[in-house]
């Protein structure tokens, strides 16, 4: 039997940018605002992940990964990325649960060639059930320091994801009232985050639109990238995002050698900042930029 066709408009787009940020009931301004892209396949996710709890069918787990890129360098945004993969492409890569899949290669980005990353980024894409991808620009580095920027793009994807994920779930052919009262006492979700801690997530807002805190386990995983299969994804993402905005960067000031270094301080780099002076993409806050300012 032939595999049913996909409903049409499977695919949604996410876009969304954030110039305020709730900080433990504060608003805050940000000095850029953060921007978040990526998409969600709605067809696959009802398929896989909503259970009609009349059924006593038990649901299975939602698993979310978040990764980040570029926490070094002295140049550019930090790159923060969340995926959820297919549910039998999900667990400790140790497992093999990728084994004969599109992303049979797929492991820690940094253990990939850069050739290996640019053929997985699109298939990430591709195959996941859902994924964004946040930009925390230098500026906003410079605002808060680079971990708490880190952990705001951990903090936002995972939110920015998950509201989408409930909000097309919420609105399957099944009541509305049924369906958040599912989203509520039924459904687990693992957000694992690559690391040694986890962001402190609106739980406030979460609960709002149907996920009670008690629903949601986060978990810190040092090497995550290299354990679990969606953190991996989210490696991949997050890495060859950040990699595209450098040699974007690189075809507008060639002279920095952007391309080659990625922002990192290479001799090379520190020679170009020398020679050339520090460009707007710059992460002030950084010792080695903020001297060659002083200068």
């Amino acid at each position: 039997m032939s595999n049913p066709p996909l409903i049409e408009n499977c695919m949604t787009s996410i876009d969304v940018s954030i110039e305020q940020v709730d900080i433990k009931g504060q608003y805050v301004q940000l000095a850029a605002p953060i921007h978040l892209l990526g998409q969600l396949n709605i067809s696959e996710l009802r398929a896989q992940y909503l259970v009609n709890a009349e059924e006593g069918v038990e649901q299975t787990p939602l698993q979310v990964g978040v990764d980040e890129a570029g926490r070094g360098p002295l140049l550019g945004s930090v790159n923060v990325a969340a995926a959820v993969l297919p549910a039998a492409w999900s667990g400790l890569i140790e497992r093999q649960p990728l084994k004969n899949t599109p992303l049979s290669i797929l492991t820690d980005s940094k253990q990939l060639s850069e050739k290996k990353r640019d053929v997985l980024y699109p298939l990430v894409q591709q195959h996941a059930i859902g994924c964004v991808v946040a930009e925390i620009p230098a500026a906003v580095i410079d605002q808060v320091n680079i971990l708490q920027a880190t952990m705001l793009g951990m903090r936002l994807c995972t939110e920015v994801l998950l509201e989408e994920i409930v909000k097309h779930l919420i609105t399957d052919r099944i009541e509305t009232s049924h369906t958040a009262s599912q989203m509520k006492h039924h459904a687990q979700i693992q957000v694992l985050y690559d690391g040694n801690r986890c962001p402190d997530l609106d739980y406030a807002m979460l609960d709002e639109i149907g996920i009670k805190k008690s629903a949601i386990d986060c978990q810190a995983w040092v090497k995550g990238d290299a354990r679990h299969t969606s953190i991996a994804a989210a490696s991949i993402l997050a890495k060859v995002s950040r990699d595209k905005t450098m040699y974007a960067l690189d075809a507008e000031h060639p002279e920095y050698g952007i391309a080659k270094h990625k922002g990192y301080p290479t001799r090379a780099h520190m020679e170009a900042i020398g020679t050339y002076g520090v460009l707007t993409a710059h992460r002030r806050s950084f010792a080695p930029v903020r001297k060659a300012l002083e200068n």
